[in-house]
């Protein structure tokens, strides 16, 4: 039981790997990209574009261009009355170094907005412009203005400006260290690799840079699970083509925190070399550094494993790289010392510091992939034509790569082109299939091209059949000269090729399917007009009288015993909506009559809309008026007094004693 939880361990831990250790970092390439989104900024149009760019070229160690200008402007840029614009104009001229600006209201204004009711962002904002420009601060009065603020506005960006304030501030900050894994906890995972708040890069990078730094001024580690410092930078890194500036500066200041915090460094393991992997460059080399690319030191770094995709088969176990001699964050390993066949692998990678660096996380189970590649031959070629019934064996000739045909191959609708071969891998000398084997027969005058696919069998020979009467759709009916290839080629083939076979004349029939002016199966088609069905005849006249006559009839009898019985009419009320009423029901009866007649459907609807409104107006008066008149019959016969007689008590008495003696 030990065994199999152990083996489950190990086997989580390379999930965890693959899922987490970063395999990227910012190189060279991406810094400098970064440096012209800084630099791009320039001339400043406001403060704000100053502060980031200015302090994101800080960070990338770059000179800034014309610092005595950019001073200038920020002087003249700077609003007295706004908070942000103090500190944006504070902290660009602090980084700009020997850059003094002086403002009389700076004080008051910032001073004003250390409340309570004042936003968090602001509050930060005047804390350390106030640090910036060496001015006095309360901060007691900061720490109280800011936990209440966050009271009102507890968003992860809100939290991440309260982190920062408070990296700056002296006595207890203990409240704003113990949010920081509350706040973590808001960050939403992406595919099991990538952590990110709501606010997208820069809330993401501002929350993590300030959390860190505000652990460096507690001098503890934050409450961050090392998995998810993985996961964060791992966001980052696929956010490095960012060109927003503000957001770029952010996260330049995060990679950065996140190299060079003492309490958790991530580790990049990237492949160095080409994914291929070939008899001329056997070895697979990975280059082990932190974020930012800077070397870690010596390390030992062991393959724990390399699984080969297709089959799963493990080729080697617990193999050590050996470091370069050119740069000591590369390793090198000559993976096809263990001879693994062609195709994908992925390599399960741990490293290990020589001299033990607790920072360092991520450093186990980091993978990357690479690919064996092969070349190939090809061979048993064959190639003729047959009879389309297989009456007599097909007339082939054999082929050996790269000659052509030596004549013209003739087939005509009557016959099919055969063609098989067979690949070899050199490397092994076993047979072996290709993802990509093609025939493409193209016409030498109208260079029309036709690709068909070539199939293999068990036996791995691979073969191709044209039947020339059965495609001659596909060849628009077009006979004549074609030249005919092979195309062969794969992911792990080092050596694909295209290869003139032969020239075959193909003779499809003159009248085909195809109408003699059509050039191609792609010509434009005649429209197609739809038709609706017509409808059908009406019987005779004398019929349809006749059924009329049927159906009346008994609407003829009712009124001739009508007539002779006699018809009570005497309540029926003469009222409007009565009459109204039987009019346009009768209308409607007359409207089925114009439909069975004369009208379509679509007519006989608008009308029954238009006769429908006054029937239901009518009807409704009129069935109210007949249900007011019943309700009025029971009152009426409540207004009559019944008496009843009283029994004669004495008359009673005496019956009873007549009954008494007779007993």
């Amino acid at each position: 039981m030990a065994k199999v939880l152990s083996i489950i361990g190990v086997l989580a831990i390379a999930v965890v790997g693959q899922a987490l250790t970063p395999s990227s970092f910012l190189t060279t390439i991406d810094q400098n990209r970064l440096k012209a989104v800084f630099e791009a900024a320039s001339p400043y149009s406001d403060t704000q574009a100053a502060h980031y760019s200015i302090l994101g070229l800080k960070l990338l160690g770059a000179t800034i261009p014309n610092a005595q200008d950019a001073c200038k402007d920020i002087s003249k840029l700077l609003d007295g009355t706004n908070v942000a614009s103090i500190y944006y104009g504070a902290t660009a001229a602090e980084a700009l170094g020997n850059c003094k600006i002086e403002v009389p209201e700076f004080k008051k204004t910032l001073t004003d907005a250390i409340k309570e009711d004042s936003s968090v962002q602001d509050i930060t904002f005047a804390f350390l412009a106030l640090k910036s420009l060496g001015l006095p601060a309360d901060d007691n009065a900061v720490s109280k203005a800011l936990l209440a603020a966050l009271n009102t506005d507890d968003s992860p960006s809100s939290h991440g400006y309260a982190f920062l304030a408070a990296s700056q501030l002296t006595g207890d900050i203990s409240k704003f260290v113990d949010n920081i894994e509350d706040v973590v906890a808001q960050a939403d995972e992406v595919d099991d690799k990538y952590l990110q708040f709501e606010g997208g890069l820069f809330a993401t990078a501002l929350v993590v840079d300030s959390a860190y730094k505000l652990a460096e001024k507690n001098n503890k580690a934050p409450t961050i699970a090392q998995d998810k410092v993985l996961k964060f930078a791992n966001y980052f890194l696929s956010r490095r083509h960012v060109h927003q500036l503000k957001s770029a500066y952010y996260f330049l200041s995060a990679i950065k925190t996140l190299t060079t915090n003492k309490f958790h460094v991530p580790v990049a393991v990237t492949l160095a070399s080409p994914v291929a992997v070939t008899q001329t460059e056997p070895s697979v080399r990975v280059q082990v550094t932190d974020l930012l690319g800077g070397n870690l030191g010596e390390m030992t770094v062991t393959a724990d494993s390399a699984r080969h995709l297709e089959d799963g088969a493990v080729v080697l176990s617990k193999k050590q790289f050996s470091p370069s001699s050119a740069d000591k964050s590369i390793f090198e390993l000559n993976f096809l010392e263990a001879k693994p066949a062609k195709g994908f692998y992925k390599l399960t990678i741990s490293v290990a510091p020589k001299k033990a660096d607790p920072r360092l996380i991520g450093t186990t189970g980091a993978e990357v992939e690479v690919k064996v590649t092969t070349k190939i031959s090809i061979e048993n070629v064959e190639i003729g034509v047959a009879d389309k019934d297989q009456a007599t064996a097909a007339r082939t000739t054999r082929l050996v790569h790269p000659n052509k045909a030596a004549s013209v191959i003739e087939a005509d609708y009557h016959q099919k082109i055969v063609m098989k071969f067979q690949l070899k891998d050199k490397a092994t000398g076993q047979l072996m299939t290709a993802h990509q084997a093609f025939v493409r027969l193209t016409n030498t005058e109208t260079k029309q091209e036709i690709i068909f696919v070539t199939e293999a069998d068990n036996t791995l020979t691979s073969k191709f059949d044209l039947d020339v009467g059965s495609s001659a759709k596909e060849f628009a009916s077009v006979s004549g000269k074609y030249n005919m290839e092979l195309i062969i080629g794969d992911a792990v083939i080092e050596n694909p090729f295209s290869w003139l076979v032969a020239d075959v004349s193909i003779t499809f029939p003159e009248s085909g399917d195809v109408p003699a002016d059509s050039s191609s199966q792609y010509a434009k088609k005649p429209e197609i007009k739809h038709k609706f069905n017509e409808p059908e005849k009406r019987p005779p006249a004398t019929v349809s009288i006749a059924f009329t006559a049927l159906v009346l009839l008994p609407l003829l009898i009712l009124l001739v015993l009508w007539i002779r019985i006699g018809v009570n009419i005497s309540n029926f009320p003469l009222s409007l909506s009565a009459v109204g009423f039987h009019i346009c029901l009768g209308a409607i009866f007359g409207l089925y009559y114009c439909y069975w007649t004369q009208l379509n459907m679509f007519q006989t609807l608008r009308w029954l809309g238009v006769i429908a409104v006054p029937t239901f107006f009518f009807g409704n008066r009129l069935l109210s008026a007949l249900a007011s008149k019943r309700l009025k019959l029971p009152a009426i016969i409540s207004t009559h007094t019944i008496v009843v007689k009283p029994v004669n008590q004495s008359n009673k008495h005496k019956k009873k004693e007549g009954i008494a003696k007779h007993a």
